[in-house]
């Protein structure tokens, strides 16, 4: 009884002192599964990516498609452009539609249909190698089949390019403006001559320069050279407008067109102009602003002008009492052009008011237009 007794309760201690050991034994095999699932996942990882397709160079729908271009031609790729072009014009004789025999040695198995799908890409293999830029751009795509979107960026930017240069193309349309500016302005200036030969200020000047010169002198002619009255006639129109061209000095809008001012002449000499202007501007800093010269005419009349708001053109056809007159009431200071400004907004609404015609209109709008009575300073 003793023993067995002894013995349950060392059965007992053994259990409990083995407890322990069996928990932290459990604690440690929980461990294990979760290491079992880490290295599970990585296995699968690396089996996924394994099982991707590898990178190609070949993309269809570039150059020879699934195939090597150099591999159509059968050459490789240190091979010369000439030997490139031999091999290409051996292989258009051998499946060019109009030449191909089915049944022909090395052609065994062709039919029509394939020999002309064979004939396309041989052509395409032939166009892709023989430029050097786009075989380089092709060689470019084998060693680095990565790029996806670099290749299909220079295969289409080739193939969508243009033919011609476009700087050619440009040039061209340069020249062809120019042109017609050109001519459309000779064709104004001749339409300018003849109104102004019907102009009294401009004729009489004409006709006395004709008359200094000994032009319009009237001859009697006698026998077969004597002229009708409307030959003579026409022949003094012709001294006049030729006067008129040459003699008179006519500026703004009637001036004769000149070269310099076409667009192609204009683009040549842009940096010509840029220069000159850098170099007046810079001028006129150091004269007027560091030095403290006093204005001449010229650079009043050139501040006087910006004032008004007025082009060079516009301000030639100005006449030479008028810009005496500005010079005499000293326009180029502001405030004097301020005064003078108000003054011809004053005399311009004083014209208005006492101007027969603005009051025939003003009647009318009282009259036939009541609705808009309120816009009129009666």
């Amino acid at each position: 009884m003793s023993s067995a007794v002894s013995d349950g309760t060392a059965g007992r201690q053994t259990a409990e002192m083995a407890a322990p050991g069996e928990r932290s034994g459990g604690g440690q095999s929980t461990g294990c599964p979760r290491a079992v699932k880490s290295w599970w996942r990585l296995a699968v990882l690396l089996l996924s990516v394994s099982s991707l397709p590898a990178v190609s160079a070949l993309v269809e729908g570039l150059y020879c498609g699934k195939e090597v271009c150099y591999d159509v031609l059968g050459v490789t790729r240190e091979t010369s452009k000439s030997d490139i072009a031999r091999a290409y014009r051996q292989l258009a004789r051998r499946y060019h539609p109009d030449r191909f025999r089915p049944g022909e040695p090395g052609l065994e198995g062709e039919t029509q249909e394939s020999a002309h799908t064979r004939f396309l890409l041989i052509a395409t293999a032939y166009e892709t190698l023989k430029d050097e830029d786009t075989r380089r751009d092709y060689d470019y795509m084998l060693d680095h089949p990565e790029e996806y979107y670099q290749h299909y960026y220079a295969y289409y930017r080739r193939r969508l390019a243009p033919k011609v240069d476009v700087r050619v193309v440009v040039l061209v349309t340069i020249c062809a403006i120019s042109i017609f500016q050109y001519y459309s302005w000779h064709s104004s200036y001749n339409e300018a001559i003849n109104y102004l030969m019907t102009v009294p200020k401009y004729r009489i000047q004409a006709t006395e320069i004709a008359k200094q010169q000994g032009l319009l002198n009237r001859t009697k002619e006698k026998g077969k050279n004597r002229r009708s009255k409307e030959e003579i006639r026409e022949q003094e129109e012709e001294v006049i407008r030729d006067i008129i061209k040459n003699k008179i000095d006519i500026k703004g809008g009637y001036q004769k067109p000149n070269l310099s001012d076409i667009l192609l002449c204009q683009i040549v000499l842009f940096p010509y102009y840029l220069t000159y202007y850098v170099a007046w501007y810079a001028s006129w800093v150091y004269r007027f602003t560091i030095c403290r010269e006093e204005y001449g005419d010229e650079e009043k009349l050139y501040i006087i002008r910006r004032y008004m708001k007025l082009s060079q053109t516009q301000f030639d056809r100005l006449e030479e009492s008028t810009k005496r007159t500005f010079l005499d009431k000293q326009l180029w200071i502001k405030e004097n052009f301020e005064v003078y400004r108000k003054e011809q907004e004053e005399e311009m609404k004083v014209k208005m008011a006492t101007d027969t015609r603005m009051k025939r209109y003003r009647r009318w709008m009282k009259n036939e237009g009541p609705g808009r009575l309120t816009f009129i300073d009666d």
